[in-house]
Protein backbone atom coordinates (compact mmCIF):
# COMPACT_ATOMS: atom_id res chain seq x y z
CA UNK A 1 0.00 0.00 0.00
CA UNK A 2 1.43 3.33 -1.11
CA UNK A 3 1.73 6.12 1.38
CA UNK A 4 -0.54 8.82 1.68
CA UNK A 5 1.50 12.41 0.87
CA UNK A 6 1.25 13.82 4.16
CA UNK A 7 4.65 15.54 5.20
CA UNK A 8 4.52 19.13 4.79
CA UNK A 9 7.60 20.80 3.73
CA UNK A 10 6.40 24.63 4.21
CA UNK A 11 9.38 27.13 2.55
CA UNK A 12 8.15 31.16 3.58
CA UNK A 13 9.25 32.67 -0.02
CA UNK A 14 12.61 35.10 -0.18
CA UNK A 15 11.48 35.26 3.96
CA UNK A 16 13.62 37.89 4.44
CA UNK A 17 13.30 40.06 1.63
CA UNK A 18 9.41 39.70 1.82
CA UNK A 19 9.14 40.91 5.19
CA UNK A 20 11.31 44.12 4.88
CA UNK A 21 8.74 44.97 1.25
CA UNK A 22 5.97 44.07 3.37
CA UNK A 23 7.25 46.05 6.51
CA UNK A 24 8.35 49.30 4.09
CA UNK A 25 5.46 50.22 1.00
CA UNK A 26 8.37 51.98 -0.60
CA UNK A 27 9.65 48.81 -1.25
CA UNK A 28 7.11 47.06 -2.06
CA UNK A 29 7.78 45.26 -6.01
CA UNK A 30 11.20 46.33 -6.15
CA UNK A 31 14.78 44.58 -5.85
CA UNK A 32 15.77 44.16 -2.32
CA UNK A 33 18.84 42.64 -0.79
CA UNK A 34 19.06 41.37 3.03
CA UNK A 35 22.65 40.89 3.97
CA UNK A 36 26.19 41.84 5.00
CA UNK A 37 26.85 45.47 3.46
CA UNK A 38 30.22 45.78 4.26
CA UNK A 39 33.17 44.80 1.61
CA UNK A 40 32.94 41.15 2.89
CA UNK A 41 29.37 41.31 3.30
CA UNK A 42 26.99 38.58 1.36
CA UNK A 43 23.61 38.33 1.04
CA UNK A 44 21.07 35.98 3.10
CA UNK A 45 17.72 36.67 0.97
CA UNK A 46 17.14 38.46 -2.31
CA UNK A 47 13.73 39.30 -3.62
CA UNK A 48 12.74 37.89 -6.67
CA UNK A 49 12.66 41.35 -8.58
CA UNK A 50 16.24 40.83 -7.36
CA UNK A 51 16.97 37.38 -8.58
CA UNK A 52 16.01 38.56 -11.83
CA UNK A 53 19.00 40.11 -11.88
CA UNK A 54 21.14 37.23 -11.34
CA UNK A 55 21.31 38.05 -7.35
CA UNK A 56 21.36 35.25 -5.08
CA UNK A 57 21.83 33.90 -1.31
CA UNK A 58 25.80 33.22 -0.06
CA UNK A 59 26.64 35.74 -2.90
CA UNK A 60 29.16 38.24 -2.13
CA UNK A 61 27.51 41.38 -1.43
CA UNK A 62 29.95 43.37 -3.66
CA UNK A 63 29.14 41.29 -6.75
CA UNK A 64 25.52 41.73 -6.11
CA UNK A 65 25.59 45.23 -5.85
CA UNK A 66 27.38 45.59 -9.48
CA UNK A 67 24.36 42.83 -10.58
CA UNK A 68 21.54 44.91 -9.40
CA UNK A 69 22.88 48.79 -8.74
CA UNK A 70 19.86 50.39 -7.78
CA UNK A 71 18.31 47.42 -5.65
CA UNK A 72 17.53 48.49 -1.46
CA UNK A 73 20.38 46.97 0.51
CA UNK A 74 19.27 46.35 4.02
CA UNK A 75 20.89 44.74 7.14
CA UNK A 76 19.17 42.05 8.50
CA UNK A 77 16.58 42.66 11.40
CA UNK A 78 16.59 39.13 13.01
CA UNK A 79 14.62 39.64 16.13
CA UNK A 80 11.73 41.01 13.90
CA UNK A 81 12.38 37.46 11.71
CA UNK A 82 12.37 35.61 14.44
CA UNK A 83 8.85 37.03 15.92
CA UNK A 84 7.26 36.07 12.51
CA UNK A 85 8.78 33.11 12.29
CA UNK A 86 7.84 31.71 15.62
CA UNK A 87 4.01 32.98 14.41
CA UNK A 88 4.61 30.39 11.56
CA UNK A 89 5.79 27.53 13.57
CA UNK A 90 2.81 28.95 16.22
CA UNK A 91 0.33 27.69 13.40
CA UNK A 92 2.04 24.71 11.88
CA UNK A 93 1.78 23.24 15.54
CA UNK A 94 -1.81 23.25 15.64
CA UNK A 95 -1.94 21.05 12.57
CA UNK A 96 0.80 18.44 14.28
CA UNK A 97 2.76 17.60 17.18
CA UNK A 98 5.82 16.86 14.94
CA UNK A 99 6.93 19.96 13.29
CA UNK A 100 10.50 19.86 12.69
CA UNK A 101 11.94 23.65 12.21
CA UNK A 102 15.03 23.59 10.11
CA UNK A 103 15.62 27.38 10.34
CA UNK A 104 13.33 30.36 10.68
CA UNK A 105 11.43 29.94 7.72
CA UNK A 106 11.49 26.20 6.75
CA UNK A 107 10.48 23.24 8.62
CA UNK A 108 8.48 19.89 7.92
CA UNK A 109 5.18 18.53 9.49
CA UNK A 110 4.26 15.37 9.64
CA UNK A 111 0.34 15.95 8.75
CA UNK A 112 -1.20 12.41 9.43
CA UNK A 113 0.55 12.32 13.04
CA UNK A 114 -1.45 15.51 14.17
CA UNK A 115 -5.10 13.70 12.18
CA UNK A 116 -4.59 16.29 9.95
CA UNK A 117 -4.49 14.90 7.20
CA UNK A 118 -5.01 11.07 5.70
CA UNK A 119 -4.97 10.99 2.28
CA UNK A 120 -4.82 13.31 -0.27
CA UNK A 121 -7.40 15.28 -0.67
CA UNK A 122 -7.61 15.72 3.12
CA UNK A 123 -3.38 16.96 2.61
CA UNK A 124 -4.17 19.05 -0.08
CA UNK A 125 -6.85 21.08 2.35
CA UNK A 126 -4.45 21.05 5.10
CA UNK A 127 -1.89 22.55 2.74
CA UNK A 128 -4.06 25.73 1.11
CA UNK A 129 -5.55 26.28 4.64
CA UNK A 130 -2.62 26.70 5.89
CA UNK A 131 -1.03 28.88 3.51
CA UNK A 132 -4.14 30.77 3.92
CA UNK A 133 -3.52 31.09 7.89
CA UNK A 134 0.34 32.25 7.53
CA UNK A 135 -1.06 35.05 4.73
CA UNK A 136 -3.49 36.50 7.36
CA UNK A 137 -1.32 36.11 10.37
CA UNK A 138 2.13 37.34 9.12
CA UNK A 139 1.00 38.71 5.49
CA UNK A 140 3.48 37.03 3.98
CA UNK A 141 3.54 34.09 1.66
CA UNK A 142 4.65 30.55 1.99
CA UNK A 143 5.08 27.45 -0.65
CA UNK A 144 4.26 24.07 0.68
CA UNK A 145 5.02 20.84 -0.65
CA UNK A 146 3.58 17.91 -0.08
CA UNK A 147 4.43 14.02 -0.76
CA UNK A 148 4.90 10.54 0.76
CA UNK A 149 8.76 11.29 2.20
CA UNK A 150 10.62 14.27 3.11
CA UNK A 151 12.84 14.64 0.68
CA UNK A 152 9.75 14.69 -1.74
CA UNK A 153 8.13 17.59 -0.16
CA UNK A 154 10.87 19.75 -0.41
CA UNK A 155 11.50 19.10 -3.76
CA UNK A 156 7.59 19.86 -4.12
CA UNK A 157 7.46 23.21 -2.26
CA UNK A 158 10.61 24.06 -4.42
CA UNK A 159 8.47 23.59 -7.90
CA UNK A 160 5.84 25.15 -5.96
CA UNK A 161 7.66 28.42 -5.34
CA UNK A 162 6.33 31.23 -5.11
CA UNK A 163 3.04 31.42 -3.44
CA UNK A 164 2.01 27.95 -4.38
CA UNK A 165 1.28 24.41 -3.60
CA UNK A 166 2.07 21.19 -5.02
CA UNK A 167 1.08 17.63 -4.25
CA UNK A 168 3.44 14.74 -5.42
CA UNK A 169 0.63 11.91 -5.87
CA UNK A 170 1.57 8.57 -4.97
CA UNK A 171 3.03 6.47 -7.77
CA UNK A 172 4.31 9.53 -9.75
CA UNK A 173 7.82 9.86 -7.64
CA UNK A 174 10.42 7.91 -10.00
CA UNK A 175 8.75 9.82 -12.93
CA UNK A 176 9.28 12.78 -11.35
CA UNK A 177 12.56 12.01 -10.14
CA UNK A 178 14.20 10.63 -13.17
CA UNK A 179 14.93 13.56 -15.36
CA UNK A 180 16.15 16.17 -12.26
CA UNK A 181 19.74 16.57 -11.41
CA UNK A 182 21.43 14.55 -9.12
CA UNK A 183 21.68 17.40 -6.98
CA UNK A 184 18.14 17.75 -5.84
CA UNK A 185 19.06 14.65 -4.06
CA UNK A 186 19.99 15.55 0.11
CA UNK A 187 23.28 15.08 0.19
CA UNK A 188 24.12 15.85 -3.19
CA UNK A 189 26.87 18.95 -2.84
CA UNK A 190 29.10 20.36 -5.71
CA UNK A 191 32.22 18.28 -4.30
CA UNK A 192 29.46 15.11 -4.38
CA UNK A 193 28.05 16.48 -7.64
CA UNK A 194 31.20 17.13 -9.41
CA UNK A 195 32.25 13.89 -8.96
CA UNK A 196 29.77 12.03 -9.97
CA UNK A 197 29.54 14.56 -13.42
CA UNK A 198 32.86 13.14 -14.01
CA UNK A 199 31.88 9.14 -14.29
CA UNK A 200 29.20 10.44 -16.72
CA UNK A 201 25.95 10.51 -14.35
CA UNK A 202 24.00 13.81 -14.39
CA UNK A 203 20.77 12.91 -13.53
CA UNK A 204 18.61 10.99 -10.90
CA UNK A 205 17.90 8.30 -13.73
CA UNK A 206 21.19 8.00 -14.55
CA UNK A 207 22.23 6.96 -10.87
CA UNK A 208 19.55 4.50 -10.85
CA UNK A 209 21.17 3.17 -14.14
CA UNK A 210 24.50 2.85 -12.97
CA UNK A 211 23.44 0.46 -10.23
CA UNK A 212 23.66 0.68 -6.07
CA UNK A 213 27.23 -0.80 -6.61
CA UNK A 214 28.67 1.49 -8.83
CA UNK A 215 27.43 3.83 -6.11
CA UNK A 216 29.28 2.66 -3.44
CA UNK A 217 32.64 2.08 -5.67
CA UNK A 218 31.98 5.75 -6.30
CA UNK A 219 30.93 7.39 -3.30
CA UNK A 220 31.70 4.75 -0.22
CA UNK A 221 29.36 2.04 1.33
CA UNK A 222 27.38 4.52 3.35
CA UNK A 223 26.65 7.35 0.68
CA UNK A 224 26.33 5.19 -1.89
CA UNK A 225 23.73 2.77 -0.45
CA UNK A 226 21.80 6.07 0.73
CA UNK A 227 21.69 7.89 -2.36
CA UNK A 228 20.95 5.17 -4.62
CA UNK A 229 17.55 4.56 -1.77
CA UNK A 230 16.92 7.90 -2.72
CA UNK A 231 16.98 8.27 -6.59
CA UNK A 232 14.44 4.85 -6.45
CA UNK A 233 12.19 7.68 -4.04
CA UNK A 234 13.05 6.04 -0.65
CA UNK A 235 13.12 8.16 2.05
CA UNK A 236 12.27 6.75 5.65
CA UNK A 237 13.48 9.61 7.36
CA UNK A 238 11.05 10.21 10.14
CA UNK A 239 9.86 13.78 10.80
CA UNK A 240 11.89 14.54 14.09
CA UNK A 241 9.79 17.38 16.29
CA UNK A 242 12.48 18.35 18.34
CA UNK A 243 15.99 18.62 18.22
CA UNK A 244 18.66 19.07 21.05
CA UNK A 245 20.35 22.27 20.68
CA UNK A 246 23.98 21.52 21.76
CA UNK A 247 25.28 25.14 21.66
CA UNK A 248 24.46 28.40 21.68
CA UNK A 249 27.02 31.14 19.86
CA UNK A 250 27.23 34.71 18.16
CA UNK A 251 29.91 36.02 16.00
CA UNK A 252 30.86 38.77 13.81
CA UNK A 253 33.26 39.37 11.09
CA UNK A 254 34.63 43.52 10.68
CA UNK A 255 34.61 45.54 7.34
CA UNK A 256 38.06 46.06 8.34
CA UNK A 257 40.79 43.99 10.54
CA UNK A 258 40.99 45.32 14.03
CA UNK A 259 44.19 45.76 15.38
CA UNK A 260 43.75 46.96 18.24
CA UNK A 261 44.26 44.91 21.29
CA UNK A 262 42.10 46.65 23.77
CA UNK A 263 39.41 47.04 20.74
CA UNK A 264 39.30 43.04 20.53
CA UNK A 265 38.80 42.70 24.26
CA UNK A 266 35.53 44.95 24.02
CA UNK A 267 34.58 43.24 21.24
CA UNK A 268 35.03 39.85 22.74
CA UNK A 269 32.84 41.50 25.63
CA UNK A 270 30.09 42.58 23.73
CA UNK A 271 30.04 38.85 21.93
CA UNK A 272 29.76 37.19 25.00
CA UNK A 273 27.09 39.51 25.91
CA UNK A 274 24.82 38.93 23.06
CA UNK A 275 25.63 35.27 23.35
CA UNK A 276 24.19 35.02 27.09
CA UNK A 277 21.30 37.63 25.88
CA UNK A 278 20.47 34.43 23.42
CA UNK A 279 21.32 31.57 25.41
CA UNK A 280 18.91 33.10 28.43
CA UNK A 281 16.15 33.57 25.70
CA UNK A 282 16.23 30.13 24.87
CA UNK A 283 16.28 28.98 28.78
CA UNK A 284 19.67 27.54 28.66
CA UNK A 285 22.86 27.64 30.53
CA UNK A 286 26.18 26.03 29.94
CA UNK A 287 29.32 24.82 30.96
CA UNK A 288 31.87 25.27 28.09
CA UNK A 289 32.91 28.38 26.57
CA UNK A 290 34.34 28.90 23.67
CA UNK A 291 36.33 31.56 21.70
CA UNK A 292 36.97 31.82 17.99
CA UNK A 293 39.31 34.23 16.27
CA UNK A 294 39.69 34.36 12.60
CA UNK A 295 43.21 36.31 11.73
CA UNK A 296 44.13 38.71 9.21
CA UNK A 297 45.64 35.34 6.79
CA UNK A 298 42.47 33.19 7.23
CA UNK A 299 43.66 31.20 9.57
CA UNK A 300 40.75 30.51 12.24
CA UNK A 301 41.23 29.50 16.41
CA UNK A 302 39.23 27.85 18.54
CA UNK A 303 39.75 28.26 22.28
CA UNK A 304 37.66 26.83 24.88
CA UNK A 305 37.05 26.24 28.84
CA UNK A 306 35.31 24.34 30.88
CA UNK A 307 33.56 25.57 33.87
CA UNK A 308 32.85 23.66 37.21
CA UNK A 309 29.03 24.13 36.38
CA UNK A 310 26.50 25.42 33.99
CA UNK A 311 26.13 29.41 33.96
CA UNK A 312 23.82 31.73 32.63
CA UNK A 313 25.70 34.37 34.17
CA UNK A 314 27.26 37.16 31.50
CA UNK A 315 30.30 38.56 34.14
CA UNK A 316 31.53 34.61 33.92
CA UNK A 317 31.05 34.23 30.21
CA UNK A 318 33.21 37.03 29.23
CA UNK A 319 35.78 36.49 31.99
CA UNK A 320 36.38 33.19 30.70
CA UNK A 321 36.02 34.81 27.33
CA UNK A 322 38.67 36.95 28.00
CA UNK A 323 40.57 34.48 29.66
CA UNK A 324 40.87 32.57 26.42
CA UNK A 325 41.84 35.77 24.09
CA UNK A 326 44.75 36.20 26.56
CA UNK A 327 46.34 33.04 24.97
CA UNK A 328 45.08 33.61 21.47
CA UNK A 329 47.87 35.84 19.07
CA UNK A 330 46.02 38.43 17.14
CA UNK A 331 49.36 40.77 15.77
CA UNK A 332 48.55 41.09 12.09
CA UNK A 333 44.89 41.78 13.04
CA UNK A 334 40.92 39.96 13.47
CA UNK A 335 38.57 39.60 10.65
CA UNK A 336 36.42 37.39 12.63
CA UNK A 337 35.34 36.83 16.72
CA UNK A 338 33.08 34.34 18.11
CA UNK A 339 31.89 33.76 21.51
CA UNK A 340 29.73 30.37 22.20
CA UNK A 341 28.39 28.29 25.17
CA UNK A 342 28.30 24.76 24.70
CA UNK A 343 27.54 21.90 27.60
CA UNK A 344 23.89 23.29 27.90
CA UNK A 345 21.56 22.54 30.71
CA UNK A 346 18.73 23.85 31.83
CA UNK A 347 19.42 25.04 35.37
CA UNK A 348 22.61 27.12 36.86
CA UNK A 349 24.97 26.61 39.25
CA UNK A 350 26.53 29.83 40.33
CA UNK A 351 30.23 30.03 39.75
CA UNK A 352 32.20 29.88 42.54
CA UNK A 353 35.26 32.53 40.78
CA UNK A 354 32.09 35.17 40.01
CA UNK A 355 30.91 34.95 43.81
CA UNK A 356 34.59 35.71 45.04
CA UNK A 357 35.03 38.60 42.26
CA UNK A 358 32.43 40.61 42.81
CA UNK A 359 29.05 42.36 44.07
CA UNK A 360 26.61 40.02 41.99
CA UNK A 361 26.07 43.29 40.11
CA UNK A 362 25.62 42.69 36.30
CA UNK A 363 27.90 44.96 34.58
CA UNK A 364 27.33 45.79 30.53
CA UNK A 365 30.07 46.33 27.73
CA UNK A 366 29.30 50.03 27.84
CA UNK A 367 30.42 50.69 31.36
CA UNK A 368 33.50 48.07 31.30
CA UNK A 369 33.97 51.22 28.05
CA UNK A 370 34.33 53.63 30.90
CA UNK A 371 37.70 52.17 32.01
CA UNK A 372 39.59 52.26 28.80
CA UNK A 373 40.78 54.59 26.55
CA UNK A 374 38.45 56.17 24.48
CA UNK A 375 40.14 55.39 20.82
CA UNK A 376 39.58 51.73 22.24
CA UNK A 377 35.99 52.21 23.05
CA UNK A 378 34.99 54.41 19.74
CA UNK A 379 32.85 51.12 18.14
CA UNK A 380 31.31 50.49 21.38
CA UNK A 381 29.44 54.27 22.21
CA UNK A 382 29.30 55.36 19.00
CA UNK A 383 25.92 56.19 17.55
CA UNK A 384 25.03 54.34 14.83
CA UNK A 385 21.98 53.76 12.00
CA UNK A 386 21.84 51.24 10.22
CA UNK A 387 20.35 50.47 7.03
CA UNK A 388 16.91 48.95 7.31
CA UNK A 389 16.83 49.53 10.84
CA UNK A 390 13.68 50.93 12.72
CA UNK A 391 13.69 54.53 14.28
CA UNK A 392 11.04 56.60 15.44
CA UNK A 393 11.56 60.73 15.46
CA UNK A 394 9.47 63.07 17.92
CA UNK A 395 8.03 65.07 14.96
CA UNK A 396 7.65 62.56 11.97
CA UNK A 397 7.13 59.22 13.36
CA UNK A 398 7.77 56.26 12.57
CA UNK A 399 10.98 55.36 9.95
CA UNK A 400 13.25 53.31 8.83
CA UNK A 401 17.32 54.03 8.12
CA UNK A 402 17.81 54.57 3.96
CA UNK A 403 21.50 55.24 4.72
CA UNK A 404 23.80 57.86 6.69
CA UNK A 405 27.31 58.46 6.89
CA UNK A 406 29.43 62.18 6.65
CA UNK A 407 27.39 63.22 9.98
CA UNK A 408 23.96 62.17 8.37
CA UNK A 409 21.14 59.87 8.03
CA UNK A 410 18.17 59.55 6.08
CA UNK A 411 14.89 58.27 7.04
CA UNK A 412 12.25 57.24 5.13
CA UNK A 413 8.67 57.61 7.72
CA UNK A 414 6.45 55.29 6.79
CA UNK A 415 4.43 52.25 8.51
CA UNK A 416 3.46 48.80 6.83
CA UNK A 417 -0.33 50.00 6.49
CA UNK A 418 0.67 53.59 5.35
CA UNK A 419 1.43 54.77 1.70
CA UNK A 420 4.78 55.09 0.57
CA UNK A 421 6.97 57.86 2.80
CA UNK A 422 8.66 60.87 2.15
CA UNK A 423 12.10 60.88 2.97
CA UNK A 424 14.12 63.31 5.24
CA UNK A 425 17.83 63.71 6.19
CA UNK A 426 19.06 64.80 9.80
CA UNK A 427 22.26 64.82 11.41
CA UNK A 428 23.33 61.42 13.29
CA UNK A 429 23.07 62.86 16.59
CA UNK A 430 19.42 64.44 16.36
CA UNK A 431 17.76 64.78 19.65
CA UNK A 432 14.55 63.71 18.06
CA UNK A 433 15.53 60.64 16.46
CA UNK A 434 15.69 56.84 18.32
CA UNK A 435 16.20 53.62 17.57
CA UNK A 436 12.65 51.64 17.55
CA UNK A 437 10.99 48.29 17.75
CA UNK A 438 9.70 47.10 14.35
CA UNK A 439 5.76 47.02 13.71
CA UNK A 440 3.64 44.68 13.09
CA UNK A 441 3.07 43.46 9.58
CA UNK A 442 -0.72 43.12 9.93
CA UNK A 443 -3.38 44.46 11.93
CA UNK A 444 -3.39 42.93 15.00
CA UNK A 445 -7.29 40.60 15.65
CA UNK A 446 -7.92 37.59 16.53
CA UNK A 447 -7.20 34.74 14.38
CA UNK A 448 -9.64 32.21 14.82
CA UNK A 449 -7.69 28.55 15.07
CA UNK A 450 -7.02 25.18 13.35
CA UNK A 451 -10.81 24.52 12.62
CA UNK A 452 -11.91 27.98 12.01
CA UNK A 453 -10.87 30.19 9.26
CA UNK A 454 -8.17 33.26 9.65
CA UNK A 455 -9.25 34.78 6.57
CA UNK A 456 -10.97 37.69 8.42
CA UNK A 457 -7.27 39.61 9.21
CA UNK A 458 -6.38 41.71 7.01
CA UNK A 459 -2.76 41.45 5.79
CA UNK A 460 -0.85 43.70 4.57
CA UNK A 461 1.26 42.36 1.26
CA UNK A 462 3.82 43.54 -0.89
CA UNK A 463 3.10 44.89 -3.76
CA UNK A 464 1.96 42.90 -6.97
CA UNK A 465 1.88 39.55 -4.37
CA UNK A 466 -1.23 39.04 -4.28
CA UNK A 467 -2.29 37.42 -7.39
CA UNK A 468 -3.37 33.86 -6.69
CA UNK A 469 -5.74 33.81 -3.40
CA UNK A 470 -4.32 33.19 -0.23
CA UNK A 471 -6.27 29.66 -0.34
CA UNK A 472 -5.71 28.56 -3.92
CA UNK A 473 -3.90 25.67 -4.57
CA UNK A 474 -1.93 24.45 -7.88
CA UNK A 475 -0.81 21.29 -8.14
CA UNK A 476 1.74 19.31 -10.01
CA UNK A 477 1.65 15.34 -10.71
Amino acid sequence: MRKAPTILHLDMDAFYASAEQASKPSLRGKAVVVGGLGPRGVVATASYEARVFGVHSAMPMAQARRLAPNAAYLVPRFGFYKAISEQVMGLLRELSPLVEPLSLDEAFVDLEAGGAAWDEGSARLAGAKLRADIRAVTGLTGSVGLAASKMLAKIASEQAKPDGLVVIEPGTERALLGPMSVRTLPGVGPATGDHLRRAGIHTVEEIVEAGEDELVRLLGKAHGHGLYAMALARDERAVVAERETKSVSVEDTYDVDIHDRVRVGLEVQRLADRCVRRLRGAGLSGRTIVLKVRRYDFSTLTRSETLRGPTDDPAVVREAALRLLEGVDSTGGVRLLGVGVSGLADFTQEDLFAQAAGDGVEHTVEEVADEVPVEGRESVVERRWVAGHDVRHAEYGHGWVQGSGVGRVTVRFETPDSPPGRVRTFPVDDPGLEVAEPLPLVERKTVSGAQGSASSVPAILPKGRSGRGGGGARSRP
